[in-house]
């Protein structure tokens, strides 16, 4: 790209190892072309800048290893179609090309002169600084060949789009991966989720969260609310807040993954009513709202197992929830009862009155 390279190793839907190098075509272009002349010495301290930036992740990549080389950008795209055109390959990008090519801009000279089938006018003064980046990739990865796709950044978002439509939401994935990594209990996180959604329904709309992005960020954050306990067993509400609000999620925006951290770091003992304030008074008092209900499914679920657990009744005022129990099960199961009293003093810090009879 124009500022970055990124790389991204994957299988099928599934990114195995994604890096970010800052290095790009325009701002080498401005560090070692800046007046348009392409010299060998010039092309040589771009390259050597590159293949710098690619230590740092070169024996990374090589670790993980891969089949197919793929390239996208206008850049990649650019060179392809000038090695076809010089008989050197059939639209895709080879080592041979881009040292055939790299002689051929030498010949040129400077950057006004670069009159080639598939380099366009406006991407001329960037063409040489783009090519030294792409040579020290092939170089550094030990690349023969790289093909070209048409998609990029912009047909990843529709795609995206596309999918949370026809229930192929990369966001999924990327929580089921999430969750396998940090060894997420699957079966308390689906009972969390169930009782959780459960709670949602019954109060949704005294407490104006029906929207469909409410359930949503509920039910992921009843999904992935013990990521923490995988780094400890402290505190684990604060570590897996982190690993959210800090890990590359794909498909989530950054402020779908901060409400996520937020609901998790909420999820046990004090609610941080400040951090929940800084997205404004209504979004985050709704954003309070739904992390009650995750605390409530948690309790609900405390004792973890297949035990049969009543069915219970919600109903909310505008800063109250209350929770109807079968008669006699609270006084049959004072550990429960217990917690849903501790609960009382926790949600009193932020204003809400819980009561479970």
């Amino acid at each position: 790209g124009g500022g970055s390279t990124e790389f991204i190793i994957g299988e099928n839907f599934e990114p195995l190892l994604r890096e970010s190098l800052q290095m790009g075509s325009v701002s080498y272009t401005r560090n070692h072309f800046a007046d348009g002349k392409i010299t060998p010495a010039r092309y040589a301290q771009a390259y050597t800048a590159a293949r710098l930036e690619l230590m740092a992740i070169e024996n990374a990549l090589h670790g993980q290893g891969w089949q197919e080389a793929v390239g996208s950008s206008g850049t990649i795209r650019a060179v392809g179609q000038v090695i076809q055109s010089g008989g050197y390959s059939n639209g895709e990008v080879t080592a041979e090309g881009i040292s055939w090519l790299k002689r051929k801009l030498f010949k040129f000279g400077d950057v006004s002169k670069l009159d080639m089938d598939g380099i366009k006018p406006d991407r001329r003064s960037i063409f040489p600084a783009g090519l030294a980046i792409l040579e020290a990739v092939f170089n550094a990865l030990s690349l023969q060949t790289m093909t070209y796709s048409d998609g990029a950044l912009r047909e990843g978002v529709l795609y995206d789009l596309l999918g949370r439509h026809h229930h192929e939401d990369v966001r999924e994935r990327t929580l089921g991966s999430l969750m396998e990594r940090y060894h997420v209990d699957l079966e308390q996180a689906a009972r969390v989720e169930t009782k959780a959604l459960s709670a949602l329904e019954q109060v949704a709309e005294t407490w104006g969260l029906e929207d469909e992005s409410h359930r949503e960020l509920l039910s992921w954050a009843a999904r992935v609310h013990e990521v923490g306990l995988d780094i400890a067993h402290y505190q684990h509400h604060k570590h897996g807040a982190y690993l959210i609000e800090h890990s590359d999620l794909a498909g989530f925006s950054r402020k779908d993954q901060q409400m996520l951290a937020l609901l998790v770091r909420g999820h046990r003992r004090n609610i941080p009513r400040d951090r929940f304030a800084e997205l404004g008074s209504e979004e985050g008092d709704k954003l309070i709202r739904l992390c009650i209900l995750l605390r409530v499914a948690i309790l609900f679920h405390h004792i973890r197992g297949t035990q049969q657990m009543p069915r219970m009744k919600f109903s909310a005022g505008e800063r109250e929830l209350e929770l109807n129990f079968p008669e006699g099960w609270l006084d049959a199961n004072p550990l429960t009862q217990a917690d849903f009293e501790k609960e009382a003093e926790w949600l009193r810090r932020v204003g809400y009155r819980i009561q479970a009879r």
